[in-house]
């Protein structure tokens, strides 16, 4: 993602080799595939495997601090591949998204006006930017997912209000995910949030049901979908909450490589996202570092 020279708006760059992952490193069963294998195990977990998926998305979050702390000017997105993709396999993890239905690389790395799924390359990041850090990471079986937006050196206030406060959006999201409530409520409380900024809430990626299976089919949207999306959220369910706002509208289109997602009117877009468990007292967060 180089810049246009007229424009300032980022453009297609140039991928780094595979980065090679060890033998010993348990892969997921979708590595090597076109497509992940279907879930069939539903959202429910056991605690035992809310405990592994807590340790998976400790590790995760551990690398995003970690990539987090080296977001600054003159480095490519590249490099924070390489740093987040050491980190995984130093704790014997599997940087999840590392051929992923094809993805080449082991973090999204989404600067500016990309809103999701940001394919690391030789993009230098600028004084003023933001990036999104989006690592999951796979270990004794089971996947944790996380993301953060950092700032990089000083922003203009729009731009830091617009991170701040989307961090914000997800804590309400998760907040309001309680046994018994639909799953519609978690969008509903971002969107009411959102719009009082007048923020764009992005409709058409969400989050998902996690565990063995990086995404389960479960559907957690982030805006006020009801009454659609209307599952009920029950104890021992495990989900992500990862809203994406923009300083502008909600619409975005996709480059070539069908990875990359932007704000079709290049708005500035940032999120935040956590992988929670569902317990009889509400919501736990398992990505901490």
């Amino acid at each position: 993602m180089p810049r246009d020279p007229q424009t300032g708006f980022l453009t297609q760059g140039k991928l780094s080799p595979t980065r090679m992952v060890p033998s010993s490193i348990a892969r997921p069963e979708y590595v090597g595939k076109s497509a992940p294998a279907k879930n069939t195990k539903g959202d429910v977990r056991t605690r035992d495997e809310i405990e592994k998926i807590r340790a998976a998305g400790k590790i995760a979050a551990q690398a995003i601090e970690l990539v987090g702390s080296h977001a600054k000017p003159g480095i490519t997105t590249d490099e924070l591949d390489r740093i987040g993709h050491e980190f995984l396999i130093a704790q014997g993890a599997y940087p999840s998204t590392l051929g992923y239905r094809n993805y080449p690389k082991s973090l999204c790395s989404s600067v500016n006006e990309v809103i999701c799924h940001g394919i690391p390359d030789d993009t230098v990041l600028q004084e003023g930017d933001i990036v999104n850090i989006d690592i999951t990471a796979f270990k004794n079986g089971f996947h944790g997912d996380s993301n953060q937006t950092f700032m990089v050196g000083q922003v203009k206030p729009d731009v830091r209000e617009l991170v701040e406060r989307t961090h914000e959006a997800m804590m309400r999201g998760i907040d309001a995910a309680l046994p018994g409530r639909e799953i519609n409520i978690i969008g509903r409380a971002i969107q009411a949030y959102a719009k009082r900024f007048n923020y764009g809430v992005v409709r058409d990626f969400t989050g998902h049901g996690i565990g063995e299976s990086f995404h389960s089919g479960l559907i957690v949207p982030h805006y006020d979908s009801a009454p659609l999306y209307n599952d009920e959220i029950k104890v021992g369910m495990v989900f992500t909450i990862e809203p994406m706002l923009t300083l502008g509208s909600y619409e975005w289109d996709m480059w070539p490589d069908n990875w990359t997602v932007v704000t079709k009117d290049k708005s500035i877009t940032a999120q935040f996202e956590h992988t929670i468990a569902i317990t009889e007292d509400g919501p736990e967060i398992l990505t901490l570092a």
